[in-house]
């Protein structure tokens, strides 16, 4: 039958008691002890009556019947145990994004009705400010952080609340139908959340699934896997508090191994993540693109580390450049990178496998059966013939739908021909022979002179410029084209590469129709903490420069 995430980690440390599941600075939280922690915060929570309400069955694809619980933490033990602990008393986690100003806060917890808080101490204040605005929140629960910031009132410390709290196990029954929540980051437009029924969540993200695609639904094929395997470690870079890095540490208990996380819990440092890859020998280091894989590269061409035991780099959600691939295996020959295509709303359904020296032409991504091509129109699957741009969508196991959203639900998860799709938004072409061509993200299409450009495709073709170390395509209104499209660079060591230059290397890999018009020079490109474009930020800075260099 379908499986529940709760039930399958519980047998896992049954199975599995004495083996490390989380290290994090000197911390080392083996399988009983996590399942000790989170069956405490599962029992806290339904002490207070945070749990189910109304099943899957009576409910609209949009609705909830669930309670919410914001998690609001760098990344920590705490964070995975907040997760687990609510899974465990039938409650929902929610990821709170810990670079949202008060605003944002607020939009968000009250979008997702919060019941409940697990917050770091650095944060207090901004709860505190802001709680009296959030009706439903009834719970505070606060973590230490070392930062030593007093207890805010009304709110119970998380330590003080797992020791008095129950340790058996939570007296509900799991279902395979209760929510696993993903809210987006809303880079291009307000933070949505994801609805998954976890027993689609767990084939279609967490890797589920059996060599012929379908659903694994027996708690002692994952069992075996686990006991089996070699007890290897996963370092987890990205935050929690977006997808990939609670997807990377699920997939790695699952099969029964470590999940390390970087000491600083504040950034991403390149030199420390190497120094504790090398610490705990780290087999797999899970990563978001060019924004992670850059400063690794920087750092171990600065500097030599023994990471003989590094042998996989993970990489989704961002543009990983064929560039920098080559860097990293350059350095480590015997790494493999898996490069995958996904998102919230699909789940991984693609990915390119990498090792030795690649260049563009062996960079094209493999999808899953269940990954085709619709049409313009969204009204039947696309065809090689097909003169307009067609959609990439996923069939099978997918999400429900976005939180509160009828309307969105509704256009994103369409029925064609009697089957459900999720569309997330990217275009696709098929070639004579099938093949699916991944063309960009439509929310950041520029339309320039008739033609439809895609920002990533821009970005891309400049990333191969060896003095440039990231860079963001936007557009400003322009008279002639209707929209130009703009490139905001970065440059790599402190280099000043020239616009002939930057060209000439793009026109190398895109038509000249899609070259920049402008390149604005910036000290940082701005990024999200996970790894994703800001293409908001991007847009302000094209639209608000007026001297910039006309580069064509």
């Amino acid at each position: 039958m379908p499986l529940n995430i709760a039930e399958l980690n519980e047998a896992i440390a049954d199975a599995l008691p004495d083996r490390e599941a989380i290290v994090f600075g000197k911390r080392r939280i083996t399988f009983a002890e996590f399942n000790d922690r989170t069956r405490r915060l599962a029992n806290l929570l339904l002490d207070h009556g945070i749990t189910v309400h109304a099943e899957r069955e009576n409910l609209q694809n949009w609705q909830s019947g669930q309670d919410h619980v914001g998690l609001y933490m760098y990344n920590c033990n705490e964070y995975p145990e907040g997760i687990l602990g609510c899974l465990k008393a039938r409650a929902v986690p929610i990821n709170i994004n810990y670079r949202y100003v008060e605003e944002e806060l607020i939009y968000v917890m009250r979008d997702a009705g919060l019941k409940a808080l697990i917050f770091h101490g650095c944060f207090a204040d901004k709860v505190d400010a802001i709680r009296h605005q959030l009706p439903d929140l009834k719970l505070l629960i606060q973590v230490e952080d070392g930062s030593n910031t007093p207890l805010l009132e009304g709110a119970i410390a998380y330590e003080d609340a797992l020791t008095s709290s129950s340790s058996e196990k939570p007296d509900v029954i799991p279902s395979p139908d209760d929510l696993y929540v993903i809210y987006t980051g809303g880079t291009t437009g307000m933070p949505k959340g994801v609805l998954w029924r976890q027993c689609d969540f767990l084939p279609s993200v967490l890797g589920g699934r059996h060599d012929d695609g379908s659903p694994i639904e027996d708690i002692g094929t994952f069992i075996d896997k686990a006991v089996n395997s070699k007890s290897s470690s996963s370092l987890a870079a990205p935050p929690y508090m977006h997808g990939t890095g609670q997807i990377v540490s699920f997939v790695a208990w699952h099969n029964g191994n470590t999940v390390v996380l970087q000491d600083n819990m504040t950034h991403m440092d390149p030199a420390e993540l190497m120094e504790v890859a090398e610490r705990e020998k780290v087999k797999t280091i899970a990563i978001v693109g060019d924004a992670f894989a850059r400063p690794i590269a920087d750092e171990i061409e600065r500097k030599k580390y023994d990471l003989s035991s590094w042998r996989l780099m993970v990489s989704s959600g961002a543009i990983f450049s064929t560039s920098v691939k080559n860097r990293l295996l350059a350095k480590n020959p015997k790494l493999t990178i898996i490069d995958a295509f996904g998102s919230s709303e699909t789940g991984a359904h693609g990915h390119n496998v990498a090792s030795g020296n690649i260049d563009d032409k062996t960079s094209k991504f493999e999808f899953s059966p269940n990954g085709v091509a619709l049409n313009q129109g969204k009204t039947a699957l696309a065809t090689s013939e097909d003169e307009s741009l067609g959609w990439f969508a996923v069939k099978g196991n997918i999400p429900l739908g976005y939180l509160n959203d009828e309307q969105k639900t509704n256009e994103t998860f369409p029925v064609v021909d009697g089957v459900r799709y999720s569309i997330p938004g990217d275009r696709v072409r098929l070639d004579p022979d099938g093949v699916m061509n991944f063309m960009g993200r439509d929310s950041v299409t520029i339309n320039s002179g008739g033609e439809k450009i895609f920002a990533e495709e821009v970005e891309q073709a400049i990333l191969h410029h060896p003095e440039v170390q990231d860079v963001v395509v936007s557009s400003r209104p322009s008279e002639r084209w209707g929209n130009e499209v703009v490139a905001i660079v970065q440059a790599r060591n402190g280099k000043t590469p020239s616009d002939q230059s930057l060209l000439k290397t793009a026109e190398q890999h895109i038509a000249r129709y899609k070259l920049p018009k402008a390149i604005i020079r910036v000290e940082k490109v701005k990024r999200g903490e996970n790894g994703k474009m800001d293409y908001r930020w991007a847009k302000e800075i094209a639209s608000s420069l007026q001297e910039i260099s006309h580069a064509t």
